[in-house]
């Protein structure tokens, strides 16, 4: 685990292998998103350091969020979420048992549902909901300093594999929601600290529309979504077999042309 800083906002940087790092942030008193369970015993000795009065939650999924209990019982500070990722919270690790594996079995907590805006010592944080990734998915920007937290929304500019549960035009949608704002510093959780937010965002919508517009095509003139996947994505990723097709580069494909059929 690495603590640094970067534009008045601590990174805890979490090495995660055969993965994407693992990131948590505390800027100004709030926290935003706490870990995985399974890499408590590291985390705690920053959180009994660190000085923070609140805790927002980019969305309930474990890796985010696998802290939070232990935060709630030991350090009694309010833990806000997106009003539709209440009642995930409240269910003792509601998710796979490869993911169960990787990240640990989250615990049961009970987090306040968050608002428009959210304040932590000195500054207001503008909470954008951006699904796709996940239902309860929010990003938090402050317009005064352009400082944006991504939660999951960018992670690379390419995306490659998704969840089943994922939709890429709800990503699509959340990314071009971001980009009517003026950003500067973005903080990913997965990808960390990324100067020039708003071309990276730019970046992966870029991407993700030709995307769309070469599935699309593809479909259109008699391909299969399974055609369509070995055509586009040649390589298979290790992620696929370990989740059992939880996530597969199908799903984009599936995602992006949805429930069109043909006549």
């Amino acid at each position: 685990m690495e603590v640094y800083d970067r534009e008045n906002v601590t990174c805890v940087e979490l090495e995660v292998p055969n993965m994407p790092n693992l990131f948590l942030f505390e800027t100004d008193g709030m926290l935003v998103d706490t870990g995985a369970k399974s890499y408590e015993t590291q985390i705690i000795p920053f959180l009994n350091e660190a000085s923070f009065d609140l805790v927002a939650l980019t969305h309930s999924h474990e890796d985010h969020t696998g802290t939070a209990p232990w935060i709630q019982e030991n350090l009694s500070v309010p833990i806000y979420i997106s009003p539709l990722g209440v009642d995930t919270c409240l269910q003792f690790a509601p998710y796979p048992q490869y993911r169960q594996v990787i990240w640990g079995k989250r615990k049961p907590f009970r987090p306040l549902p968050i608002s428009d805006t959210i304040h932590s010592r000195k500054k207001e944080w503008k909470v954008l909901h951006t699904p796709g990734h996940a239902e309860d998915h929010i990003a938090l920007l402050n317009k005064k300093t352009g400082i944006l937290f991504t939660g999951d929304l960018f992670v690379s500019p390419k995306t490659k594999v998704i969840m089943r549960s994922e939709s890429i035009p709800q990503i699509l949608d959340s990314i071009r929601k971001v980009l009517t704002h003026d950003f500067g510093p973005m903080f990913c959780c997965h990808a960390g600290y990324i100067q020039d937010g708003q071309k990276r965002m730019q970046q992966k919508l870029d991407y993700l529309e030709n995307l769309c517009g070469e599935v699309k095509n593809l479909y259109e003139i008699g391909l299969s979504k399974e055609e369509i996947n070995q055509k586009i994505f040649q390589r298979k990723y290790p992620i696929t077999f370990v989740s059992e097709g939880e996530w597969d580069t199908l799903h984009i494909i599936t995602s992006i042309i949805g429930g069109n059929k043909r006549s």
